[in-house]
């Protein structure tokens, strides 16, 4: 480890929970509450990033899909499209009942 490099030890929880020491998180610009990502590099290494904006997400469920083997653009897709249909339901039911009343 070259004199540059900083180093502390901290503890896991049963949980999978680690603190970042603080003297990391100033020098990330890590805030709390917060969110980082994890980064395994080429070499293997794992490096942490904060995330400071929506677009530092992008990519992170690349390859990811749900039980069903649906990727999470699929997945949104049906939920748009049940939400669609729900609303659309709903806007039929309401507007032939106020219909009905009106005769």
């Amino acid at each position: 480890m070259s004199k540059s490099e900083s180093e502390q030890v901290v503890s896991v929880s049963a949980r999978g929970q680690a603190t970042i020491p603080k003297e990391f998180r100033d020098a990330l610009g890590i805030t709390t509450p917060g969110r980082v990502k994890f980064v395994r590099t080429e070499s293997g290494d794992i490096v942490v990033r904060p995330i400071k904006s929506i677009t530092d997400l992008r990519g992170v469920l690349a390859g990811k899909t749900d039980e069903k083997g649906r990727s999470p653009m699929e997945q949104l897709r049906a939920e748009r499209e049940r939400d669609n249909t729900a609303e659309s339901d709903l806007r039929d039911r309401y507007t032939t009942e106020s219909d009905d009343e009106n005769e």
